[in-house]
């Protein structure tokens, strides 16, 4: 095998399944097509063995390498992210809270020659996930901690209910937990114009299996997923092996970069660049987060 530094897209994706540099091609056209009617039907889609066979313990190595750079944090927070004593009336699901433990390595403490680096941005690649959620382009995040994270749950942890602040999400399992740390969703639950509180307080009140998926993801999957609509979470890791995954982020448009309050919060830091941009963020809708 080639160095790692000399390694191009196809030689780190399976491109004779998901033919990325040929997407114009009737295979590209239709790897595409699958992952938008997944992502319109249940606002999720699994590219399963994505990386090829022989970088998958590599890419779990080198993740694992980094993992202990990751920024720790156990908080109580609620399915919304907004304040716990938030007043709330008394039967609103941002009421029922959750103990976060989950942890983050910023993206200036992940190797620029590391897989998920150089794959975070490919240019081929970005272009690829742009069509599959049929917008016209994105754009690496201008943010120097939040573009490209390595998600950390270690053993007794977990990544309670929750709704993104991003509309779609890329993510990538590079190490699976023994036992526990199972990727569960609710599609659709909510819209842009509809909260739908009661489906979401029978989720976070344990009475919602009826609108709960699971999903066996393995490392080097990908996975696209809309989590600013559909509520979801990691279950509690058990063992002795803690979860990691990569996520990708994305924005429609250039220049974006995290809130103050938002990178404290997920990284224990702020630089220069958050408090330079802090009050420029634009919300797309009135969704309560």
């Amino acid at each position: 095998m080639r160095s790692l530094e000399a390694l191009t897209l196809d030689q780190v994706v399976d491109t004779a399944r998901y033919p990325l540099p040929e997407l114009a091609s009737a295979r590209g056209e239709a790897v595409v097509a699958r992952a938008r009617r997944d992502l319109s039907a249940l606002g999720c889609t699994v590219l399963p063995d994505f990386i090829r066979p022989e970088l998958r313990d590599v890419l779990r190595q080198e993740c694992a390498a980094i993992a202990p750079r990751a920024h720790h944090d156990v908080e109580t927070v609620n399915v919304y992210n907004i304040a716990v004593d938030s007043a709330l009336p008394e039967d609103h699901p941002g009421r029922t809270t959750f103990e976060r433990g989950n942890a983050f390595v910023a993206r200036d403490r992940i190797p620029a020659d590391s897989l998920i680096s150089r794959l975070y941005s490919d240019t081929v690649f970005r272009q690829f996930i742009a069509r599959c959620f049929e917008l016209p382009e994105l754009h690496e995040l201008a943010d120097p901690l939040s573009g490209l994270v390595l998600n950390v749950v270690a053993p007794g942890m977990e990544h309670p209910w929750h709704f993104d602040t991003n509309e779609f999400t890329v993510s990538m399992l590079t190490q699976q937990a023994r036992d526990g740390g199972v990727f569960e969703y609710c599609p659709n639950i909510r819209t842009a114009r509809d909260e739908n509180f009661d489906d979401v307080r029978d989720v976070v009140n344990g009475r919602g299996e009826r609108l709960t998926r699971r999903l066996p993801l393995q490392p080097g999957d990908l996975q696209l997923f809309k989590g600013r609509y559909s509520l979801h979470r990691v279950s509690p890791v058990r063992g002795e092996i803690a979860r990691h995954s990569a996520i990708f982020a994305y924005s429609e448009r250039p220049g974006v970069i995290g809130s103050v309050e938002r990178t404290r919060q997920l990284f224990g830091r702020v630089l220069p660049e958050h408090l330079a941009a802090e009050g420029r963020a634009v919300r797309g809708d009135r969704l309560l987060d």
